[in-house]
């Protein structure tokens, strides 16, 4: 483990050693079905798996994360795809913005755009995107308003990476933007978030609610090491007040896993209220350990402001991690 974390510190990129490592351990796969050679882990499991991912390593952990998140949507394929895309090591990424647009083609669409912030991007087989439907010349859009589109999984040979991920930090997460052009996909690679076709119960959830359970135990799990590393640099420092903090999003993570869990177990539902209430729980914890951190780090001396200091870069980690989209009230999307 102490060479791992030697590899991982401050890494512009993952070593093959670490990338290998992430192979054996499966970890692109901790929500992937055993059938197609996954974990197949249950929520709390995976939960507690990521958050010590991210306590180990900013970067691991949100790569991890956001890339078995994407692994994820094995679940919204049909079983033909699944099978056909699992039959060789598969490692998925990709946008959740809406950056391009898909052309209907008879049973294919045509591909063109620029998607932004790739978690993983050079690590990927497959990319994920998001694209405006466009057919006869025209957008379509639904009947409130908002545009028609598709999710497409398509081969990481058919994008262009665009290497612009210059951030202070998860440096290692190399998350890229990608461009694709008059890229032809049948529309068997297309799919529909919070449609199914696998019965295990971590495809029962919403998927808003797993994005927000998932990088929640990213920025708890970076709290926690730098809490770690913290008393290691200023033992006689005061740090009740992280701790609570900490203890009390490990606590409401816990309770609303429980919930969901029980949701699912019942067939319930998944009301927008709740959606909402676990979004604004997930809201709340961050900004509270934002809070505790930055009131922390002024006292912690010089160590804490060089940036070869592992102090240091887990600061950068976690509040690079913060201006994901779901957790800022900006307008450019992550």
């Amino acid at each position: 483990m102490r060479q791992l974390k030697d590899q991982l510190t401050d890494a512009p990129v993952f070593s093959k050693e670490v990338l290998n490592w992430i192979v054996n351990e499966n970890l692109w796969n901790i929500w992937v079905p055993k059938q197609f050679g996954g974990l197949e882990l249950s929520l709390k499991d995976g939960l507690k798996k990521l958050q010590i991912l991210a306590r180990l390593d900013g970067s691991l952990g949100w790569t991890v994360t956001l890339c078995s998140g994407a692994n994820f949507f094995i679940g919204n394929l049909k079983p033909v795809v699944a099978n056909e895309l699992f039959k060789s090591p598969a490692i998925f990424g990709g946008s959740g913005g809406m950056f391009g647009t898909a052309t209907k083609q008879g049973d294919s669409y045509r591909l063109n755009g620029t998607w932004r912030y790739t978690t993983g991007a050079p690590y990927l087989t497959h990319f994920t995107l998001n694209a405006r439907i466009i057919e006869n010349g025209k957008e379509q859009f639904n009947e409130d308003g908002t545009p028609k589109f598709l999710s497409f999984m398509i081969p990481a040979d058919h994008v262009k990476i665009i290497e612009d991920w210059n951030t202070m930090g998860l440096k290692a997460s190399a998350t890229h933007s990608f461009e694709v052009n008059d890229v032809i996909v049948n529309e068997r690679y297309s799919f529909v978030y919070n449609e199914f076709h696998q019965p295990q119960d971590i495809f029962k959830i919403h998927f808003s609610v797993f994005a927000d359970l998932t990088l929640w135990v990213n920025y708890v799990g970076m709290a926690e090491h730098y809490l770690e590393e913290a008393m290691k640099v200023a033992q006689k420092m005061d740090y009740e007040h992280l701790n609570i903090v900490i203890a009390h999003a490990n606590e409401k993570i816990n309770e609303r896993a429980t919930e969901v869990i029980s949701l699912i177990e019942e067939a319930g539902q998944f009301s927008e209220e709740l959606i909402s209430d676990i979004h604004q729980d997930a809201a709340k914890s961050v900004k509270q350990l934002s809070a505790s951190i930055i009131g922390l780090h002024p006292l912690l001396g010089v160590k804490a402001s060089r940036e070869d200091h592992i102090l240091n870069q887990i600061f950068r980690d976690y509040f690079t991690g913060t201006q994901h989209h779901i957790f800022t009230s900006g307008n450019e999307n992550h």
